[in-house]
């Protein structure tokens, strides 16, 4: 199987749109058969070949990094050579004394030793200005990130990691090399990557793009998981990240998420009560079933059970990985009975084309794009209220009617009551009564 080289491009960096990727950036698996190939693209980075200073010889150029070594006799004789300089880019000479040696042929003889003891040395990647105890410190910055894309390429090809993470850690890294091709002294070799640059890195995403701190501990997290791969790779020996900590610590925010007013939401019920009854269906299984837009792509009508009042949602295609079964509330189930969508074969997908029953699979994205080019445009919707908002208006409406969190965190299978609690408005929140009618001597 061949990979590509990836390309990458740095757009104009203006406030909050600094450092964003050119869409070729890496395979996108976002629309893409997971066990199709990404399509090879010429790169803009990775070149392998080591350009000589311009005083050299043309026929002296080599792509190996070093120049082969020569004996250079006259007052003093030397064995010279040129090698790779990582701190200038450039080859840099270097001379090795040959000793005076009684005879002139026995003299050239050594010198001749020396050169090929030197030049078998550099042919397996010696380099006199790079003091190593591991070689695999020396690789190319470029030929490591491939690697690392074929990694994760290859995780997201055999079902370990999700496509969004996958698009996610892609994204990093382009933003990350992009950052990089502008500096002064950019990273060539990977042993070059230090915590120094890492946090210059962090500082520019923060400070000058004027990213979140969410944002800016996010790519922290990714870098620590970087890290740790080039490590067990053997690429480098200390992790670069260990003395840097995220700027909001442990400490949980609150979400940061956008609830829809009551008079809206009845507003888009009407809207597609009129204008696609399916849609509205798809509405109901996010803002009553909590169910994500990718798992709700997956559901085929073998999935619900109007007996037991449930949907199940497959491990293949759940956020965490676990099978899980979700309550169907009444209204939700007899809106599918009213569509007669349960008649439909049992190996249906629940929202096909045109979000009917069919055989074929839609992916996610057709949920989104309806909201945004049609309902949302139509309703003057403000931008921030996204097909997504449904399902934490949902939980957060729950809570409102006095819902217990522990069948709220059931219900939106979520980890811990601590992220389920983070959704409960302020206003909900009650005095402990126990608490409020305590006296005591003092």
């Amino acid at each position: 199987m061949s990979f590509p080289r990836y390309e990458f491009a740095v757009t104009s960096c203006k406030s909050r749109s600094c450092g964003k990727i050119a869409k070729n950036a890496a395979p996108d698996l976002r629309q893409k058969n997971l066990r199709s190939e990404p399509v090879l693209v010429k790169p803009l980075l990775g070149s392998s070949k080591i350009s000589p200073t311009k005083k050299m010889s043309s026929s002296l150029r080599t792509t190996n990094g070093f120049i082969p070594a020569k004996v250079a006799e006259g007052k003093r004789w030397y064995v010279e050579f040129y090698c790779l300089d990582p701190e200038t880019g450039r080859l840099r000479r270097k001379r090795v004394s040959v000793p005076k040696i009684k005879g002139v042929t026995a003299r050239r003889r050594y010198a001749n030793d020396m050169v090929i003891n030197i030049n078998d040395q550099l042919s397996q990647g010696w380099n006199p200005y790079l003091s190593l105890n591991n070689p695999e410190e020396y690789t190319l910055f470029d030929d490591v990130c491939e690697k690392y894309y074929r990694y994760l390429y290859k995780l997201t090809e055999s079902d370990i990691m999700r496509v969004k993470t996958y698009n996610g850690y892609t994204s990093f890294l382009n933003v990350f090399r992009a950052w990089n091709k502008e500096q002064h002294k950019p990273v060539c070799y990977v042993y070059q990557l230090k915590s120094s640059v890492v946090s210059k890195f962090l500082d520019w995403l923060w400070l000058d793009c004027g990213k979140a701190a969410r944002t800016r501990d996010n790519y922290l997290s990714w870098l620590r998981s970087f890290a740790g791969w080039l490590m067990e790779k053997n690429f480098i020996s200390e992790d670069f990240t260990a003395n840097l900590s995220a700027v909001q610590g442990k400490r949980k925010c609150a979400k940061n998420r956008t609830v829809i007013p009551k008079e809206t939401m009845l507003a888009i019920r009407e809207y597609c009560g009129d204008r696609n009854r399916h849609y509205l269906l798809a509405c109901y299984v996010l803002y009553y079933c909590f169910i994500r837009p990718k798992e709700m792509s997956f559901i085929r009508i073998g999935d619900i059970s109007v007996k037991g009042g449930t949907i199940s949602v497959r491990a293949e295609y759940s956020k965490n990985r676990k099978d899980a079964v979700v309550t169907l509330p009444d209204c939700v189930l007899k809106l599918m009975l009213d569509l007669d969508v349960l008649t439909c074969p049992a190996d249906w997908y629940l929202f096909s084309s045109g979000f009917r029953p069919g055989a074929e699979h839609h992916p996610a994205k057709h949920f989104g794009d309806f909201w945004t080019y049609h309902l949302k445009k139509d309703l003057k919707l403000p931008s921030e209220y996204k097909f997504y908002s449904l399902k934490d208006t949902g939980i957060t409406d729950l809570i409102k009617a006095r819902t217990d969190l522990l069948s709220v965190r059931d219900q939106a299978r979520h980890h811990s009551l601590q992220m389920t609690d983070l959704y409960t408005p302020l206003e909900t929140r009650t005095a402990n009564e126990s608490i409020r009618h305590h006296e005591s001597y003092f």
